[in-house]
This record gives structure tokens, sequence and C-alpha cells, in this order.
């Protein structure tokens, strides 16, 4: 971290400031092994008191580490192995201006989250336009084309269950047969 400090000091478009400074920070970069509980509870008490976004070098990343580091302001992880002075200074001079990089993995995992979310807040859990998670594998199972005895085999139902929870959904949601409550669902993004 050493060489690292020194390049991006010799760099005119960035100036590096010592810790006692370190409130006037508009980015910080940090680099650790992995983003264990204790590095993100720093990363916290210093996003609470500073607030600058985060350029984070780390050995190894895991998708599940995606929220840990975006709760933490983190707006770039670059991993050890595959960094280069050059990298750190673009992703330094991109956070300072709202930009950020992550990889791959964890902005799928991020997008999954998002959609998570999105899905609770439009339309929460038990909300008359909401599907169960046994609804759900009903119709998921009707738009795979299984008939009622399939589906009941399938999910370890009775069929009597199964066209139970059928007509609960096409009662609630105002739907007439099979196909509308797949079409629905599927335009709705329920399924």
């Amino acid at each position: 971290m050493t060489g690292l400090t020194t390049y991006l000091a010799s760099r005119p478009e960035v100036e590096v400031l010592g810790s006692a400074q370190h409130a006037r920070a508009e980015v910080a970069v940090v680099a650790a092994p992995r983003l264990t509980a204790e590095i993100a509870s720093r990363l916290r008490r210093a996003a609470a008191q500073v607030g600058a976004p985060v350029v984070l070098i780390v050995d190894e990343v895991g998708e599940t580490d995606v929220l840990a580091a975006v709760e933490c302001r983190v707006v770039a992880v670059l991993q050890r192995a595959s960094v280069t002075d050059e990298v750190v200074l673009g992703n330094v001079l991109a956070a300072a201006t709202g930009g950020g990089s992550m990889p791959p993995a964890m902005v799928a995992e991020l997008m999954r989250h998002v959609e998570r979310l999105q899905r609770q807040v439009v339309a929460p859990e038990g909300g008359p336009n909401q599907l169960t998670s046994r609804e759900a594998d009903v119709l998921r199972l009707m738009a795979d084309g299984l008939d009622t005895a399939e589906i009941a085999g399938r999910l370890c139902y009775s069929e009597r269950t199964i066209k139970n929870v059928f007509y609960g959904i096409t009662t609630r949601l105002n739907l007439r047969n099979r196909p509308h409550a797949v079409a629905y669902a599927l335009r709705k993004g329920m399924i």
C-alpha cells in the first residue's frame, strides 16, 4: 500500500491526506484481505463521520459482501491480484465524481436485492395483488404446462388443494381461467 500511496501522492489531480485530515477526504481508499465484519464496522463509522465514498481493495470478494459494501459507502471494489496503480487512480477519480466499479457477480447480487426490495415495496407480502409462495409455485407449474394432478404430485399436495389455491388466485385477482392467470402473473413479474 505504501507504493500506491506514493504513486497517488505524485499525481497532480490527487491530494493524499494524513490520518489527522481524514475529515476533509473526498474519497477514501481502503485495502484489506476481505470485507470482514470488523472492516465493515470501521467503514460504517467512517461513513457516518466523513461520508466520503470508498474505493475498497481486497484479496477476495464474495457476492454476499455487496450489501455490506453498499452500506459502508463502498463505490468501487477492486481485487488486489488484478489491480494496478492506474486502475486505482481511475477509480478514485471516478468515485470523486459519483462513479463506481464492482465485480460483475456483486452487481448481479445487488440487482437481485433491488428486485426483491422493489417487489416488497410495490406489492408487499400478503397484499391483495401479491402471490404467496405456494400460489406462485402453482402458477409457475401451470405456465410450464402441467395439469392439476401433475402439479399436485410435484408440490406434494392433493388435487383438491391445488384447485383451491387456483380458485383463490382467480377470485382475488379477478381472473377468468388458467391462461389468463398465467399471463397476468408473467406480465406483473409475479412468476
